[in-house]
């Protein structure tokens, strides 16, 4: 059996992006040993204040503290389920409304104004606000992080939804398809790989509406052990907290990049 030269043309450009993505986790891997071995050995030497940056070494001893008493979990779990909560209710709630606008073009027009105006607000410093009227405890967390992403996700969706080929919504017409088959044939479709790259947004958004509810009103989760770090001037808590929040953030996109690649391997 002879192989063609565009096949073997084409197995070593995969071995060559196997090797760019390899030598780029490398880097990366260096990168980040680098920088704490670093800061671990300024620390030490008295070159940055401990008190206030801490160093690494003390962050890792606290971390086992909390992870033996079992602490870290419990507060890891609230804040994990919050923003699950928070990103899976503001992600559907606003591709929906984003539905209702693209449906509804005269609905669209009214509502403009409002969602503009909507997302300049800084939500951010409305989280206050909101807790009173929802309540304090998750519900008012949650409502915060919806409140952060919902506006974005119906901006971006309804312009995903309106940019699709005008001439492919016309043959659709032409052969008499009504509004929900163009929807659901032709709209939502062409749009997965977008609402994918929205919900990666709306991930880190989910998050900073967590945090900053538990900032106000919680008594766990990582947003709880930053600010009683900060409180009682315990930095090695403060900066466990935001490594832990980093990790659960990247695990989270790291599992909608999964299922990103799942879908595109499907298409193919």
């Amino acid at each position: 059996m002879r192989i063609s030269k565009s096949s073997v043309g084409y197995a070593e450009y995969l071995k060559g992006l196997k090797k760019e993505k390899i030598k780029i986790l490398i880097c990366q891997i260096v990168l980040l040993v680098g920088f704490i071995a670093l800061w671990e050995v300024l620390a030490n030497q008295g070159v940055i204040n401990t008190f206030l940056f801490s160093k690494p070494s003390a962050i890792y001893k606290l971390f086992i503290q909390y992870v033996e008493s079992g602490q870290l979990l419990t507060h890891v779990i609230v804040s994990v389920y919050e923003t699950l909560l928070g990103l899976v209710i503001g992600t559907a709630l606003g591709i929906l409304i984003a539905v209702a606008l693209w449906w509804s073009e005269r609905l669209s027009r009214i509502l403009d104004p409002f969602l503009v105006v909507l997302n300049a607000l800084p939500k951010t410093a409305l989280a206050p606000i909101i807790i009173v009227w929802v309540g304090a405890g998750i519900k008012g967390i949650v409502v915060t992080a919806v409140a952060i992403s919902i506006v974005v996700t119906i901006l971006s969706a309804y312009n995903y939804f309106i940019n699709v080929d005008k001439e492919q919504v016309k043959m659709f017409q032409s052969f008499g398809a009504s509004k929900l088959q163009i929807l659901f044939k032709l709209i939502l479709p062409a749009n997965i790989g977008n609402l994918i790259n929205l919900t990666k947004i709306n991930i880190g958004m989910a998050w900073v509406g967590v945090i900053v509810g538990e900032l106000l009103v919680s008594r766990y989760g990582l947003g709880y052990l930053i600010v009683y770090g900060s409180q009682v001037f315990k930095l090695d808590l403060v900066m466990m907290g935001v490594f832990i929040l980093a990790i659960c953030s990247w695990v989270m996109y790291e599992f909608v990049n999964i299922i990103e690649k799942i879908y595109r391997k499907k298409r193919r």
